[in-house]
């Protein structure tokens, strides 16, 4: 489903990442772990269409989006959603816009069903009209998740999504969540910094370890 092959990032001439391969079949949720500044984000970045590389290549549901660490295809038109560790939601917008945002090629109509749909996933029903400043951080990000999820995307990628919450919050809304990207059969990297939270999210995770990913049994 998702294969990344030779992944090499440098910065400013440092070696970040060197021969990082990765391989997901559909549903498959994994935990990459590693220090900060060990090349995590980096990797997601790659993945996602953000960043470049000096080498590498991702394949997606068998088609070649990135190549010797050039995209051959753009990150909007890669069927990848991304969730950021500050959620990124749009203040201007309420819970519904902010939701439809990547789904307004469709009728207004079919947006409302799809978004009354997302909303009864994630356990938030019945918010449309409110603002981001009227909600929790919990309720925040499972609105980011919800807005990820909308256009059906084949790959879900988590960068830090849980850790600016407090342990508890954070472990209850990580459960959530893995309910739910099951119940979708989503394929989906989780990037975190705590080895408890990706054992228990994950179904495989993965250390960054002398640049390289090493998978744990």
């Amino acid at each position: 489903m998702l294969v990344v092959r030779n992944l090499f990032i440098q910065y400013q001439g440092n070696q970040v990442l060197q021969g990082f391969d990765l391989e997901l079949a559909q549903g498959d949720i994994f935990a990459l772990l590693g220090d900060s500044g060990s090349g995590k984000s980096s990797a997601l970045h790659f993945i996602a269409g953000l960043d470049e590389a000096h080498n590498g290549s991702v394949v997606l549901d068998g088609k070649l989006l990135s190549d010797n660490g050039q995209h051959q295809t753009p990150s909007e038109s890669r069927g990848v959603g991304m969730v950021f560790q500050d959620y990124a939601l749009f203040p201007h917008m309420n819970v519904e816009k902010n939701i439809a945002f990547g789904i307004d090629h469709q009728s207004k109509r079919e947006q409302q069903i799809r978004v009354k749909e997302l909303l009864s996933l994630v356990d938030l029903t019945g918010i449309e009209k409110k603002y981001s400043h009227q909600l929790s951080g919990g309720e925040q990000q499972r609105v980011a998740l919800a807005r990820a999820l909308a256009p059906e995307p084949k790959l879900l990628l988590l960068d830090e999504s849980f850790s600016s919450l407090d342990q508890k919050h954070r472990e209850t809304l990580a459960k959530q969540v893995r309910d739910v990207l099951k119940k979708t059969n989503t394929t989906t990297i989780l990037v975190t910094h705590d080895k408890a939270e990706a054992v228990a999210f994950s179904d495989r995770y993965g250390t960054i370890e002398n640049q390289k990913l090493q998978e744990k049994k």
